[in-house]
């Protein structure tokens, strides 16, 4: 078992790149959310030529600073939760690691 496979079955989608923006793996969920744009094909490609410009940008600016990006989305009536974030190897800054995954239309909130 490496690193990786406890997520090869979950339900949201994780979508690993490195420093410059090329696929390194990506999980089922993942596969089938991008497969009508090559699925597990997209593995060494580049993300930087899959969004459009604006998304682009911040995925360059995420990539140069290796900070952090939160947004939901709704598509086709499902609202998802996407985090991006840098990944790391002893200590060594990697890439981006982006995770997605459907949330209800009313999400709990809770101050702990």
């Amino acid at each position: 078992m490496n690193g990786f496979d406890w997520v090869r079955e979950f339900a949201g989608s994780v979508t690993i790149c490195d420093l410059n923006g090329v696929v390194l793996d990506m999980n089922d969920a993942s596969a089938k959310t991008f497969q009508k744009y090559g699925g597990k094909d997209l593995i060494g490609k580049n993300l930087l030529d899959c969004h459009p410009e604006s998304a682009r940008n911040k995925l360059v600016q995420l990539l140069e600073s290796g900070g952090s990006n939160a947004y939901t989305i709704e598509k086709n009536g499902i609202r998802k939760l996407i985090y991006q974030a840098p990944w790391y190897v002893d200590g060594e800054r990697r890439g981006m690691v982006e995770l997605s995954f459907e949330i209800p239309a009313a999400l709990p909130h809770f101050q702990r």
